[in-house]
């Protein structure tokens, strides 16, 4: 799946705090001018951008991205006292409070993504599995799964580095995040429990490295 780029001089969590539960593929580059050769290198699906500090910079970006008529969608990070500031209509596809709850800016990311043709980067397959992550719906060979939200952030990040391994502590890191106090375990569980919802047939996919950790293996 195309990657999600923030431009913003805040962390991801100081710029909209709910994508610490998102948790899309997110690259992050400053926010400035310069950021967009390399930023649009990456071909990101979207863009959000964050006026919540410096509106008056996040509109120059959004300007200098349209001049350069790029297609990529984008959505500003907009307080709300600088939403009639500036006309964003004009440079961004929407916009978002820096307050936005985790239903809302899932939602405005899946109706974008909609609206912009891109809806089809959502799709990340793993051998006979579909992994839907504007839905959160897996199915293994057509047959639905029910998977708790910490078991499927796991799946999709095993899945879009497939035959990549991570350590425990690093599945911790990247699907757990940073501030997450529970110990290594806690991944061996949820590998377990995401094994025994797979199946026989498909516990497989989720292959575990001894001594290392674990890794997703796809099939032709």
């Amino acid at each position: 799946m195309a990657a999600v780029l923030l431009l913003s001089d805040r962390s991801p969590a100081q710029a909209l705090p709910a994508l610490d539960e998102v948790r899309p593929d997110l690259k992050h580059e400053p926010l400035a001018l310069s950021s967009l050769d390399h930023g649009l290198d990456l071909q990101p699906s979207l863009l959000l951008v964050d006026a919540g500090e410096n509106p008056g910079q996040a509109w120059a970006v959004l300007t200098a991205l349209r001049g350069r008529d790029a297609q990529v969608p984008a959505i500003v990070i907009v307080e709300r006292q600088d939403l009639e500031r500036y006309p964003w209509h004009e440079v961004a596809d929407e916009f978002v409070y820096p307050g936005a709850p985790v239903g809302e800016l899932r939602t405005r990311l899946a109706m974008l993504r909609r609206r912009s043709g891109t809806g089809e980067g959502s799709l990340v397959r793993l051998g006979p599995l579909h992994i839907d992550t504007e839905t959160y719906q897996v199915t293994a060979g057509g047959r639905p799964l029910d998977l708790t939200f910490k078991e499927f952030e796991l799946l999709r990040f095993l899945a879009l580095h497939p035959g990549r391994v991570y350590t425990r502590p690093a599945l911790l890191r990247e699907v757990w995040g940073y501030d997450f106090y529970g110990g290594t375990r806690t991944v061996d569980v949820h590998v377990r429990r995401l094994r025994a919802k797979l199946g026989p047939e498909h516990e497989h996919l989720i292959e575990t490295v001894r001594s290392v950790g674990y890794r997703a293996r796809g099939e032709a």
